[in-house]
C-alpha cells in the first residue's frame, strides 16, 4: 500500500504551494484507491504520469469536472455546425448539438460522442443517451476506471502507458500523447515527476 502521510505530505509542498483543501484530498484518495484496488502491481510511473495529467486537466481541483467554457463555445468548437466541423467529425459529433452534450468531462476531459460510446461500451454503460447519461462521467469512481483504462489501453489517442514507461524506456514528455498530442507536454511532466517522488510504500 502507497504510505499514504508522505504522498499528501509531498503533494502538498511540491505541487499544491503548501496547503491542500479537502476536495483536493478527496480526490486523490479516490485516485489512489482506484489504482490500488485494480492497478497496484504496474508501474508507478504509470499512476504517476495519470496524476499529472490530472492535476493539468482539472486545474488542480482533483475532481472530475466539466471542461471549462460556455455552451456557446463548445458548439462552436465541437459541433457539426460549429466553426470546426472537421474536428466535430473525427470526434464524432455528426448530429446537432453533440458539440455541446459531448463536451470534456471526468479527470481526463472525455470528449467527444465516439469517444463516450467507446468508453460506456467498455464499462458496459450508456453514456450516450442523454445529459444525464453523460454526466455519469463526473462520478469519482467511474471517471477513474475511465482514465485508467484509457490511458492503460491506448483508448483515446492509440498511444498507451507503456508506449513510454516500461523497462527500457521513461519519457515524462512525450507521454502527453496518450492524451493529447504534445499540447503543454514539459509542464504535465513536471507534474508527474513530482508525483513520481510522492509514491512511497515505507511505512508511517
Amino acid at each position: 500500500m502507497i504510505n499514504r502521510r508522505f504522498f499528501f505530505e509531498q503533494c502538498r509542498g511540491a505541487l499544491f504551494g503548501g496547503s491542500l483543501k479537502q476536495k483536493q484530498i478527496d480526490g486523490l484518495t479516490a485516485i489512489l484507491d482506484e489504482w490500488e484496488r485494480h492497478h497496484a502491481r504496474k508501474d508507478d510511473r504509470w499512476l504517476a504520469y495519470a496524476l499529472g495529467t490530472t492535476h493539468h486537466e482539472t486545474a488542480r481541483t482533483m475532481q472530475p469536472i466539466h471542461e471549462y467554457g460556455a455552451r456557446s463555445y463548445f458548439h462552436w468548437r465541437y459541433d457539426i455546425k460549429g466553426g470546426n466541423p472537421a474536428l466535430a467529425r473525427r470526434l464524432g459529433n455528426v448530429t446537432p448539438g453533440d458539440g455541446v452534450l459531448f463536451r470534456g468531462r471526468g479527470y481526463v476531459q472525455l470528449t467527444g460522442r465516439a469517444n463516450y460510446a467507446k468508453m460506456g461500451a467498455f464499462f458496459r454503460v450508456d453514456l450516450t443517451r442523454d445529459e444525464a447519461a453523460a454526466d455519469a462521467v463526473l462520478e469519482p469512481g467511474l471517471a477513474g476506471r475511465i482514465m485508467f483504462a484509457g490511458m492503460e489501453n491506448g483508448l483515446f489517442t492509440g498511444k498507451k502507458f507503456a508506449d513510454y514507461f516500461n523497462l527500457d524506456a521513461e519519457d515524462w514528455r512525450s507521454a502527453r500523447r496518450i492524451i493529447n498530442g504534445m499540447d503543454r507536454a514539459d509542464l504535465l511532466a513536471d507534474y508527474a515527476r513530482a508525483y513520481y517522488a510522492a509514491i512511497s510504500y515505507t511505512t508511517a
